[in-house]
C-alpha cells in the first residue's frame, strides 16, 4: 500500500513540475514579446479610406480592433476583443489615438502591457490601409 502511495505521489509531483515548467516558459515568452514589442508610427494622412481589422496576441493579453479611416484620418476604432489581466483601463488609449491622430500616445499607467498590445493591433490594422 505504501508503495502505491509513493508512486501516486511521485506522479503527482512530476505532473506538477511539468505544468510549472510549462507555465514558466509561457511567462518568459510573454515577457520577451512585450519587452521587444515595437510600434511603428504610421502617418495617418497616407492611409486609404476603408475599414481595417488588426489583431495581436502575446498569450496572456490579446486584442482585436476594427479601425475606420476616412480622408486620411482615423475616425473610429472599435474594440472587438481584449483579453487582459488588469488591462481594462488601457482601452481609453483607443480614443486617444483617434483624438491625437497618432499611435505615439502614452501607455496607461498600471496597464502598460495592454496599452502596447492594443496599439500593436491598431498598427497591424493600419498597415493594410497604407497606399
Amino acid at each position: 500500500m505504501k508503495k502505491k502511495l509513493l508512486i501516486v505521489a511521485a506522479l503527482i509531483l512530476l505532473v506538477g513540475a511539468g505544468w510549472g515548467l510549462t507555465y514558466l516558459y509561457q511567462v518568459n515568452s510573454y515577457q520577451d514579446k512585450i519587452k521587444n514589442l515595437t510600434i511603428s508610427n504610421i502617418p495617418f494622412s497616407t492611409l486609404a479610406d476603408g475599414t481595417y481589422v488588426g489583431e495581436y496576441d502575446v498569450r496572456f493579453i490579446d486584442a482585436k480592433v476594427q479601425v475606420s479611416v476616412q480622408n486620411g484620418k482615423v475616425t473610429k476604432i472599435d474594440l472587438l476583443k481584449h483579453k487582459n489581466g488588469h488591462g481594462v483601463p488601457a482601452e481609453v488609449i483607443l480614443k486617444e489615438i483617434v483624438d491625437k491622430q497618432t499611435l505615439d500616445v502614452d501607455a496607461v499607467s498600471g496597464a502598460s502591457n495592454s496599452s502596447k498590445v492594443l496599439k500593436k493591433a491598431v498598427e497591424i490594422a493600419l498597415v493594410q490601409g497604407e497606399k
